[in-house]
């Protein structure tokens, strides 16, 4: 019975370590992304829905470019799973760059659509976010646009050098609105000229909304005087007739429906603001997730789809990925620096 017992424990043994070595070769295999999960995974991608979340309210610039992105992506085949922008709105959009931060670092199937100094913002003394862009993945640059003072159609205001003078003169008298916090987007967009044309920007009133299109709705209501806001996000209500572009932060002027409007330099202004829109993912973004979006964008940004929808909302392809995009986002670092440093904002 001894000897019978003694086999059989043996035998269990055997069979044991045989299991264990069979689980730890299986487990090798997927680290080292031979035959294993990581491979699976990676030949599988995309293989559920991916989700761009768009910190900010629906309507506006920002969420424009989320829901154009993802509806071309579906509709020239590039990328065959459904697509969803998901808004995150709150704090200058600093809300949903936090929340995005805090998903699983490694997930693939969230991205991430910013407004320009959003992520490099907390270099302001008031900066309402500990995040950057080294929080995130870059992917790659998508458009560039210009920003846009905007007024009422009823307003009495046609250029803009009639409305800083105004605003010189009874700063206290008018509030300026924006989609995004103090000192970011927005903000910077009517500040810059508004010092080149010698306002004390700590006296000028401005409000901040969650997103483009709340910042609209309150100039059309009436409750702000003034909009600082994206080109691109004027567009409907320009060719409606409800508001007046005053000016552009472009170098030169703008095509299409806004080539009337005159640029900040035409109006004796030396300034110029450029916007552009990217797309991120998490920061431990898997390789072969990042090579997918880099190559399925690419091949967006050289479609003829893709370029009519830029000329529709007057974008420009500003595409760029890698090394050039990572090297672009540390040149913005240092020229918002600048910028923040010129207006008193700086840390």
């Amino acid at each position: 019975m001894k000897k019978h017992a003694k086999k059989k424990l043996l035998s269990y043994m055997g069979i044991s370590l045989a299991l264990a070595l069979s689980l730890t070769a299986c487990g090798t295999s997927g680290s080292n992304g031979g035959n294993g999960s990581n491979e699976s995974a990676a030949n599988d991608y995309p293989s559920k829905t991916i989700t761009i979340t768009a910190p900010s309210g629906a309507g506006g610039g920002l969420d424009t470019t989320a829901r154009a992105l993802s509806k071309m992506l579906n509709e020239t085949g590039l990328v065959t799973q459904p697509i969803t922008v998901e808004n995150k709105p709150g704090g200058g959009q600093a809300v949903g760059l936090a929340e995005f931060v805090g998903y699983n670092q490694k997930d693939p199937y969230r991205l991430y659509l910013p407004s320009t100094p959003l992520i490099i913002n907390n270099l302001k003394k008031e900066g309402n976010s500990p995040y950057s862009f080294r929080d995130l993945t870059p992917i790659a640059q998508l458009t560039t646009e210009y920003g846009a003072i905007v007024v009422r159609s009823d307003s009495k205001y046609q250029d803009l050098q009639s409305l800083f003078a105004d605003m010189k003169a009874h700063p206290e008298n008018f509030s300026l609105a924006g989609g995004s916090a103090p000192g970011s987007q927005d903000h910077l967009v009517a500040m810059l000229p508004a010092v080149k044309a010698g306002l004390d920007p700590a006296k000028i009133k401005f409000v901040s909304y969650d997103g483009g299109g709340e910042a609209m709705t309150a100039l059309l209501g009436g409750s702000v005087d003034v909009l600082a806001t994206d080109i691109s996000g004027t567009t409907e209500y320009v060719k409606a007739g409800k508001v007046r572009v005053l000016g552009v932060s472009a170098p030169e002027r703008l095509g299409g429906q806004f080539a009337d409007i005159p640029t900040y330099k035409e109006q004796g202004i030396d300034a110029e603001f450029t916007i552009w829109r990217g797309l991120f993912g998490t920061k431990e973004m898997p390789d072969y997730a990042l090579a997918f979006w880099q190559e399925k964008l690419k091949a967006l940004s050289e479609s003829e789809e893709w370029k009519r929808t830029l000329e529709a909302n007057g974008w420009q392809n500003g595409f760029k990925t890698g090394e050039e995009f990572s090297k672009f986002l540390e040149e913005q670092e240092k020229l918002i620096q600048e910028i923040l440093t010129s207006l008193g904002m700086a840390k």
